[in-house]
C-alpha cells in the first residue's frame, strides 16, 4: 500500500513562496506520474499541478501557471510544489496524488494546510 506524506506547509503573507514536498513509500514511484491538487474550504477538491514520471512532463492548472512549479526528484522518491507569489485565493489543504496512465489519479495523502494572508 503506498504511502504519500505531505510537508512544508505553513502560514504566509501574499506574495510570497513555499516549498511543499511529498514523500512516497511505494518503490515503484519513479514509474507514476504524480501531483498535486488543494481543497479550499466550502469547496471541492481541484486539480494544482501534475508531472510525469520522468519529470521531463508538466502541467498546470491555469490559476496557477508561471506562479508553480511542481517537479520530482526519483532517487528520493519526492515530489514538490514551489508556490510563489502566493495569493489569499491560495488558502487550502494541498494533498500529494499518484497517477494512473494517462493524467488521472487514484490516490491520495493526508494534505498539508497553506494559509496565506492578505
Amino acid at each position: 500500500q503506498v504511502q504519500l506524506v505531505e510537508s512544508g506547509g505553513g502560514l504566509v503573507q501574499a506574495g510570497g513562496s513555499l516549498r511543499l514536498s511529498c514523500a512516497a513509500s511505494e518503490r515503484t514511484f519513479s514509474f507514476n506520474n504524480m501531483g498535486w491538487f488543494r481543497q479550499a474550504p466550502g469547496k471541492e477538491r481541484e486539480f494544482v499541478a501534475g508531472v510525469n514520471w520522468s519529470g521531463g512532463l508538466t502541467w498546470y492548472d491555469d490559476s496557477v501557471k508561471g506562479r508553480f512549479r511542481i517537479s520530482r526528484d526519483n532517487a528520493k522518491n519526492t515530489v514538490y510544489l514551489q508556490m510563489n507569489s502566493l495569493k489569499p485565493e491560495d488558502t487550502a489543504v494541498y494533498y500529494c496524488a499518484k497517477g494512473v496512465p494517462g493524467k488521472a489519479f487514484d490516490y491520495w495523502g493526508q494534505g498539508t494546510q497553506v494559509t496565506v494572508s492578505s
